[in-house]
């Protein structure tokens, strides 16, 4: 589940955005302008912004521009528009746009994106979270820091017993092919925990074929807990977006012809 953020000044495209990213388990926030939207960036803890170009009184690049500047630009942003330019998308790539998506959207175009920028969101998140290396340890490391064979055997010691028998919980000191099993024990219980046990999702997470990836679960000894899904909805006994007809083939979003948007 994500916080996402719907900037556009038609109510008719918010709304109908709103529904199709809160089925998928989202949470989203709109706003109807550039104001609006500064007021939710600064209130919400935003993992993705779908963001308008045209706009009345500021438009979605000026927008972008400012929160690049004022170094607010912490989540992806994918740009919309009905009659923007090539010029205009690539203005908007060069200023930190991941994607521009043209209306009207095709609702498989419009998913696509999305993953693409919550898993871009969640690479920022993991840059950021990475703690500076403390400029100590490297000095201790270094072979200048050492004066004698005394001081070098004392820096290999100390840090052999910095080292522990595991990482991330999987030992090291057993075979490789019992060290990968464990590894992907971990990894897919990990990824079937974030998906609410959704195999789709995490099928297409982990790169796999839904079958192989049963065959994966089976052969790892992992079980699917159903018990452990959200009541209200499972993701597994809902059709997926691809596999749906109305996916299949790609109709638009929306209702309208492209000449009697607004924007």
């Amino acid at each position: 589940m994500a916080n996402i953020l719907v900037v556009d000044d038609e109510i008719g495209i918010r709304e109908l955005l709103s529904e199709i990213l809160a089925d998928e388990g989202h949470v989203v926030v709109t706003a109807e302008n550039a104001a609006a939207a500064r007021t939710a960036r600064g209130r919400e803890e935003l993992d993705l912004v779908l963001l308008d170009i045209w706009m009345p009184d500021t438009d979605g690049v000026t927008l972008l521009k400012e929160w690049a500047s004022s170094g607010q630009l912490t989540m992806p942003v994918i740009m919309m528009s009905g009659h923007a330019t090539i010029d205009t998308a690539v203005e908007a790539t060069r200023f930190g746009a991941m994607e521009f998506l043209e209306k009207p959207i095709a609702m498989t175009r419009l998913l696509a994106a999305v993953r693409s920028g919550l898993e871009r969101g969640r690479g920022m998140r993991n840059v950021r979270m990475v703690p500076p290396v403390p400029l100590f340890a490297v000095e201790s490391a270094s072979p200048a820091a050492s004066h004698s064979t005394g001081d070098t055997a004392a820096v290999v010691k100390q840090t052999e017993a910095a080292e522990p028998g595991e990482h991330n919980g999987v030992a090291l000191d057993q075979p490789l092919r019992d060290a990968r099993d464990q590894f992907e024990r971990v990894y897919f219980e990990y990824h079937l925990a974030r998906e609410n046990f959704s195999m789709t999702r995490v099928a297409d997470r982990a790169g796999l074929e839904r079958t192989h990836l049963y065959r994966k679960l089976k052969q790892l000894g992992i079980e699917l807990s159903r018990g452990v899904r959200r009541a209200e909805r499972s993701a597994d006994d809902a059709p997926a977006v691809s596999e749906s007809p109305v996916a299949r083939s790609e109709p638009p979003v929306y209702s309208k012809r492209r000449d009697e948007y607004d924007d």
